[in-house]
């Protein structure tokens, strides 16, 4: 039995269930060849982010104690982490309900296709193969179907979730670098300032 003979003896349902399996299929390579695709791109744009942030706050910082600015630069770098995770899992949602859905998907056809075959042999009178072939190949291409489409879609998130894993321990990494530098940055300043202050000023040459 091949295709085309299954798409002849295919009904509205099954056909419908095709084009939603393809639909799922094609999403599913879309999304994880973008997130392929951006994957470097994506680390060096939350890096750049998680930068940018602590910049903003360089002129706020300055009034605080040592103590109340490294509070306020913790929580603008988890706030900015937070923001970064949540790009970088857009789609990782859609791979896992279609991984979950495709073999059910498919399980319906199959169950339709089996129903096909019932119905042909209760109309026959006779449980030959020539009245429940096209119906059980009908349920077997639907079976092989959601399979197809359901094998790529878990082996994709599963490469997502790891990456965005990854993602997550080296942002928190960058952010321990940036934070460390940023501390010894203002504690450098205000050495410096309270140096200055606490000098004595010589008039005239005499202290």
């Amino acid at each position: 039995m091949n295709f085309s003979v299954y798409w002849q003896h295919a009904d509205a349902v099954s056909k419908t269930l095709y084009f939603v399996l393809l639909a799922m299929s094609i999403a599913t390579w879309t999304i994880f060849i973008l997130r392929l695709m951006g994957t470097r791109q994506l680390k060096q744009h939350a890096y750049a982010q998680l930068a940018q942030a602590l910049d903003k706050l360089k002129a706020k910082l300055s009034p605080l104690n040592f103590d109340q600015r490294k509070a306020v630069t913790e929580q603008a770098l988890l706030r900015q982490i937070a923001l970064e995770k949540a790009s970088a899992e857009k789609g990782v949602s859609v791979l896992g309900t279609i991984a979950s859905l495709a073999p059910f998907v498919g399980l319906f056809g199959t169950v339709w296709g089996i129903f096909h075959a019932l119905v042909a042999v209760g109309k026959s009178g006779q449980a030959g193969l020539a009245q429940v072939a096209t119906p059980v190949g009908e349920a077997l291409i639907m079976t092989g179907l959601g399979l197809a489409v359901a094998i790529p879609a878990v082996l994709a998130y599963n490469i997502c979730v790891r990456f965005n894993r990854t993602l997550s321990n080296d942002l928190q990494d960058q952010a321990h670098s940036l934070l460390i530098d940023s501390m010894l940055q203002q504690e450098s300043t205000v050495q410096k300032s309270a140096q200055t202050t606490t000098q004595p000023n010589f008039v005239g040459g005499q202290a």
